[in-house]
């Protein structure tokens, strides 16, 4: 499609378009370079096409769907219509209602009432207000917050943590099948909690597809509420060890030799690995089935079944018939590519293949059974070794457009339209990043449920949350279907709301909250996050103090995560050695050439300046005489600079222990680099048996404990 002509200046913008103001759709921004940027009309009338919005007949409901207060403060609900109404507040813990009866939890209102005052005494929690009168009744979500998210008391006390973040897939041991699993996470947590360290934070665990292993992003899931059934060690599952053909099919030497292969690849093979490991659960699943209704295993497989009910039972329906349509056509990467009778979970056909196929739904929700209770573990184990935090997840941004959430619920996901990032320094022409947005109107009408749900589901067996672009709860860039990522606009979401729940959660879940703040982030989104209790993401690469220097440790705010790089950026030594945007040059990745000599010259520029701080900080005595070579010496500096910050939190890549080049991701691109498959240099044991990596780490720990 050909690009639009200049947008007129926002004076000339008509006052007509109250209804696309209402939808929350931004009239411009301000961009990387600080620059004011208007949205192009038509590229506003384009998104509000793709909203609920614009499907949506006025409401003229009494009262709102959800109201949200602060814990003591005046709880006053407003009536869209004034009059006579009954009402009733059913508390969420029922035990609560023997409460003082000077504060009744129902009422009546008079005709010239425009509000409804409820009594002080509410605790925190969820509240189902229940409005009645002879024309209607109507409900409202009553939500009590606390005003900070949870924090350990470690931190509270001003202690400095460290901990390392990982990509789970990328670890290599003798045992795991080609890919990191939830063993190989065991072992990593005991050598960095021997080490002194309080977490390891993982890359996104969602829910991929196993017929469809090849789409391997973790920022691409399928289902943010469900775990990615790979990481499942498939010889740890006791029915898989019980099983006498599980066994005779493991030491098979045509399994033995797949197995080989796997692991000595550089890549994660994605298919022969998901295919392996789903043969091998298959046995394993066989031998379930044959345990008694009483032993202990199947009634806690009931009870996974019982509590998660029907979002369950949906995700195993859709891995079922996703498996079952790719045995016929592996071109079905997902439900768009179906037929289109199978295009919604609840159309007859979707409903007789159930039917059908019962055995294969359960055995789906089987898998993600076992991938919880090995999570689980994880956490246990964290805890145990004493680990402050244990644990730290990852909460992508979106879904995919061809996965489960949205083929469950395309009304909460607009499906006309993705989200991105305009265009700045990480990515010079934007970021599409193919994913459907949820749509806020929707949220508000079902009292921010699948928000609710989606932290609770996320916040499960892990001591912190890092939530990926936390300024999607401000607001999100929207890219019409089908246009490049810089013809977009902002959308924006009710962000005290979610601030307030994600704090109430939080506190609820015992889970600390990370926001990755990085990119164009608009000032009021800093200090709500600041306020809320939310962790920043600092970044060294970003954090520099004016020209030619770099902001000094005791100058990170406590209350944020230090971290060297990410796994959207560059290792440290591909950094150093501009590997990265070498890389991105052959890619295609910069409009022209200039643009990748301006970024050569300012990475030049960038590392004289880190060297020249940490020469200020005692770090290193004089400049390098090779400022073009990554050395151990540099980066064991380097690990010490970002000890010794004031930030509470330090987060530490392996890649960057291992002085490793190749990145796990380039932004910008899909089948032009193998993102997402990049293992790690050497098995978990090697590297933590390297004395080099033991004395970075000793000296990462000295830091944290001087700082």
């Amino acid at each position: 499609m050909d690009k639009l002509p200049p947008s007129p200046i926002v004076s000339d913008i008509p006052a007509t378009n109250r209804k696309l103001d209402l939808a929350g759709i931004a009239t411009s921004y301000i961009n990387a370079k600080g620059q004011h940027e208007v949205i192009h009309p038509d590229i506003r009338e384009r998104l509000f096409s793709a909203m609920a919005a614009s499907e949506t007949q006025v409401d003229h409901s009494v009262i709102s769907p959800v109201k949200v207060f602060y814990y003591g403060s005046e709880y006053q609900l407003i009536l869209n219509q004034p009059g006579e109404y009954q009402w009733h507040l059913q508390l969420e813990d029922l035990s609560l209602v023997a409460l003082p009866y000077e504060q009744p939890y129902h009422g009546e209102t008079q005709s010239t009432d425009i509000a409804i005052t409820l009594p002080s005494s509410l605790p925190l929690g969820y509240h189902q207000l229940i409005l009645n009168s002879p024309t209607g009744n109507w409900q409202c979500k009553v939500i009590i917050t606390p005003e900070r998210c949870f924090e350990p008391s470690s931190l509270l006390n001003g202690e400095r943590l460290w901990g390392s973040c990982i990509q789970l897939y990328s670890l290599r041991s003798e045992t795991n099948w080609g890919i990191g699993d939830f063993s190989d996470l065991k072992h990593a947590l005991r050598e960095i909690a021997q080490r002194g360290g309080a977490f390891i934070g993982l890359n996104p665990i969602h829910a991929l597809y196993p017929a469809n292993p090849q789409s391997a992003s973790p920022y691409s899931p399928s289902s943010r509420n469900w775990l990615n059934i790979i990481y499942i060690d498939v010889m740890a599952v006791p029915e898989f060890q019980q099983n006498e053909a599980a066994q005779h099919w493991l030491h098979n030497e045509p399994i033995q030799q797949r197995l080989r292969e796997a692991r000595e690849t550089v890549l994660v093979d994605y298919p022969q690995v998901m295919a392996l490991k789903l043969e091998g659960l298959d046995l394993a699943y066989q031998q379930f089935k044959l345990l008694d209704e009483r032993h202990e295993r199947v009634q806690a497989f009931a009870y996974f079944q019982q509590n998660c009910a029907q979002a369950l039972q949906q995700q195993a329906e859709f891995d079922a018939l996703h498996g079952w349509l790719t045995a016929e056509n592996k071109q079905m990467w997902g439900w768009p590519a179906w037929p289109v009778e199978y295009h919604d979970a609840a159309n007859p056909a979707v409903r007789q293949f159930v039917q059908r196929h019962p055995d294969e739904v359960r055995f789906y929700a089987w898998l993600q059974w076992l991938a919880h209770t090995q999570l689980g573990e994880c956490f246990a184990l964290s805890q145990r070794q004493g680990m402050a935090i244990g644990l730290y997840r990852d909460l992508a941004v979106g879904v995919a457009e061809g996965g489960s959430d949205t083929w469950c619920d395309k009304t909460l996901y607009r499906m006309k339209a993705s989200i991105g990032a305009p265009p700045d320094p990480l990515g010079p022409l934007g970021q599409n990043w193919g994913l459907p947005p949820m749509d806020p109107l929707i949220l508000q009408q079902r009292a921010y449920q699948p928000f609710i749900d989606l932290l609770r589901d996320n916040m499960t067996h892990c001591g912190a949350l890092r939530i990926d672009h936390v300024m999607s709860l401000l607001r999100l860039w929207w890219i019409p279907y089908g246009e490049t990522a810089d013809m977009g606009g902002y959308v924006t979401y009710p962000v005290d709301d979610l601030l307030a729940i994600l704090a109430l959660e939080s506190q609820r879940q015992k889970c600390m909250v990370i926001g990755e703040d990085l990119g164009i982030v608009p000032p009021e989104i800093v200090h709500k996050l600041q306020q809320y209790g939310v962790y920043s993401y600092k970044v060294l690469y970003f954090e520099q103090a004016g020209i030619n220097h770099f902001k000094l440790p005791q100058d990170y705010p406590a209350q944020s995560m230090a971290t060297i790089t990410t796994h959207d950026l560059p290792t440290l030594r591909s950094y150093w050695h501009a590997g990265d945007l070498e890389l991105g040059e052959s890619l295609g990745l910069y409009p022209d050439k200039a643009t990748y000599n301006a970024l050569r010259l300012s990475r030049e520029e960038n590392k004289r300046a880190l060297i020249a701080t940490l020469i200020e900080c005692g770090l290193l005595t004089e400049k390098p005489q090779d400022m073009s070579m990554m050395t151990a010496e540099l980066s064991y500096a380097i690990h010490q600079f970002i000890a010794l910050s004031a930030s509470l939190l330090v987060g530490l890549q392996p890649e960057d222990w291992l002085g490793i080049v190749m990145p796990v991701n380039v932004p910008g691109t899909t089948d032009q680099y193998p993102n997402w498959r990049r293992k790690l240099s050497c098995e978990l044991q090697e590297m933590f048996e390297h004395p080099e990596v033991n004395e970075l780490l000793k000296a990462v720990h000295s830091g944290r404990e001087i700082a």
